[in-house]
């Protein structure tokens, strides 16, 4: 795991840096610490990460916006603050996680174990989207279903427009509200979207939404999804 800290205040990135060592062990492909908003910004411009470790309030300078951007981007991203207040402002545009200060080595396991996996505690409300020179904010109850594009998503709204998103189908699984269902390993879909299931010829399986539109199930996903349209 590559992982980015971006905290001002030294001793409490070393303790993280020490805390996340020996929680993730060989785990740790790179770990690196920067104490500035614009460092951050250059560092995360030309290198990889697959977590930012982000502060809110960097030498007096808000961190949110770098949040709005870091949660657009492919790469999880876990805000770690006093300001508690601000928890759920931040697990609304899509962070994984969101640690308090003073924190401890179990707090620190817990969130890697959301990073490892498990969903976020609170889902987004909206997503965070790079569009050319902005961040757009996407709510959620706009989205249809997401389908995979290489490394990418692509957020297919109600409305038939589409977005781009830079996180993995995995990722974006991770934040998204449990009404959203993995029905196939390129799509997840809004359950409520669903209006019927078809079975076509050799055993294949498919949804019809309310747009209209039809995308595939996998066939070890099918009595799954039949359940969670029962249950709806």
């Amino acid at each position: 795991m590559r992982v980015l800290i971006v905290e001002d205040e030294l001793v409490i990135a070393r303790r993280l840096e020490r805390l996340l060592t020996e929680v993730l062990g060989a785990d740790i492909i790179a770990l690196h610490h920067c104490s500035a908003l614009r460092e951050a910004e250059k560092w995360l411009s030309e290198h990889e990460v697959d977590v930012v470790f982000l502060d809110l309030n960097l030498n007096g300078e808000d961190g949110f916006e770098l949040v709005k951007d870091a949660a657009a981007r492919a790469f999880h991203t876990v805000v770690i603050s006093a300001h508690t207040d601000r928890a759920m402002e931040a697990f609304e545009i899509g962070v994984l996680d969101f640690i308090g200060k003073p924190f401890g080595k179990e707090r620190i396991r817990k969130s890697v174990d959301r990073l490892q996996g498990a969903r976020a505690s609170h889902p987004a409300v909206s997503l965070a989207v790079r569009s050319t020179g902005r961040i757009d904010i996407i709510p959620v109850s706009n989205i249809a279903f997401v389908r995979a594009a290489g490394a990418y998503s692509e957020l297919v709204l109600r409305d038939g427009k589409v977005r781009v998103h830079s996180k993995s189908l995995d990722r974006l699984m991770d934040v998204l509200p449990a009404r959203f269902e993995r029905i196939h390993r390129s799509y997840v879909v809004r359950i409520d979207e669903i209006v019927q299931i078809k079975v076509r010829e050799g055993s294949r399986y498919s949804a019809i939404l309310a747009s209209g539109e039809e995308i595939p199930i996998g066939r070890t996903r099918v009595d799954h999804v039949r359940s969670r349209l029962a249950a709806s």
